[in-house]
């Protein structure tokens, strides 16, 4: 009888409630500002309806999980640096991908700095295709010269891969050979891969930093590159002049010929700056890119100074872009800090849980 009476007095209340009160709607922001958190060397890529992120904390390297690209999940550490070996030290630029059921990442260390002469790169594998999944030391990646002599292995940081009809290759910045001074200059690599963990023949000079808008500081740098695609166009869009200073730019090289050998530099033509910073935004490089929720728009995520002053206290920025008549990328101008911009195409309506099922 007294549970009879407790479920009577509950509809009661609840038919009253409903009669006598409007529930309050979500309130969802349809905008967001930059920056939209601390950090460097942004890596973030879509699989599965989710932005994976990658970023090196303290000598180890995390990753989150989010259906958000201006949200990060929680950060969960997926490897630490092993307290003895080449790649104790000085962990930079990680990046995650997605190839035949494993996540690999390529990261830069040393074995100790600075001077950051030592800086090798190598790759974890994911034991399974979860991206929170334990990951195996695949080792040092060969970057230099000879590859039947390892043991002349040349510096080597920023590492990227992708795939272009049917094949696997790498791009990295590296130095023309070895020497005993970080204040030398940094040029742009590429190599076929055997497989995620293997690199092929041997390293193919891409890039060096010759350009007017590229060079005239006290270091000339091509780093940081990155891949974007427009259907059957690629480009690689790269880092340059100096990342402690407010100079640091993007330019980018555009394969002529898609169907050509992606292997030699003639094949490729230099642009730039094709983005860069402005009065209000100080220092802009090292990017990624990736689709909104919904597919039907093109971000870039990369990092700025946080100041004028020289050094590396960055933070993470994104903002859409739009692409040219001829199939080249628009990425317009940096977005200062504050300024409200439309979430990405898709991201309001997940948050409302208008994409359910």
């Amino acid at each position: 009888m007294k549970i009879a009476i407790i479920i009577m007095i509950s509809f009661v209340s609840i038919a009253r409630c409903s009669e006598n009160d409007t529930v309050p709607e979500v309130e969802v922001s349809t905008t967001f500002t930059n920056p939209v958190w601390d950090g460097a060397d942004p890596w973030m890529v879509k699989q599965g309806g989710y932005y994976i992120y990658c970023a090196a904390v303290n000598n180890s390297i995390v990753v989150s999980k989010s259906e958000y690209m201006t949200r990060k999940g929680e950060l969960k550490k997926i490897w630490q640096a092993p307290a003895t070996g080449w790649n104790r030290d000085c962990v930079w630029a990680p990046e995650i991908h997605f190839v035949d059921g494993h996540w690999y990442v390529y990261y830069a260390a040393g074995k100790s700095g600075p001077p950051f002469i030592y800086q090798r790169t190598g790759v974890l594998r994911s034991k399974t295709d979860d991206v929170f999944s334990d990951y195996e030391d695949m080792g040092m990646l060969y970057t230099g010269d000879y590859p039947k002599s390892p043991s002349g292995n040349i510096w080597a940081i920023d590492m990227t891969i992708f795939e272009h009809k049917g094949r696997l290759y790498a791009i990295w910045s590296g130095w023309l050979g070895q020497r005993d001074t970080d204040k030398t200059p940094q040029h742009l690599y590429i190599q076929e891969m055997e497989n995620p963990y293997t690199l092929k023949g041997g390293r193919v000079l891409l890039s060096s930093p010759e350009e007017e808008w590229e060079t005239g500081g006290p270091l000339n740098l091509n780093e940081g590159p990155e891949v974007l695609k427009n259907g059957s166009q690629l480009f690689v869009v790269y880092s340059c002049r100096e990342s402690w200073l407010v100079e640091y730019r993007l330019g980018m090289l555009q394969l002529n010929d898609p169907g050509g050998d992606i292997l030699d530099r003639g094949n490729w033509t230099k642009k730039g700056p094709v983005f860069q910073g402005n009065p209000l935004v100080y220092g802009v490089g090292h990017c990624s890119f990736a689709k909104s929720p919904d597919g039907t728009e093109d971000w870039i995520i990369y990092h700025s100074k946080k100041s004028k002053t020289p050094g590396w206290a960055r933070d993470v920025r994104m903002q859409p872009f739009n692409w040219n008549a001829d199939g080249t990328p628009h990425f317009g101008d940096a977005i200062p800090a504050g300024e409200e911009i439309a979430r990405p195409s898709g991201e309001v309506g997940i948050e409302l849980g208008e994409n359910d099922n």
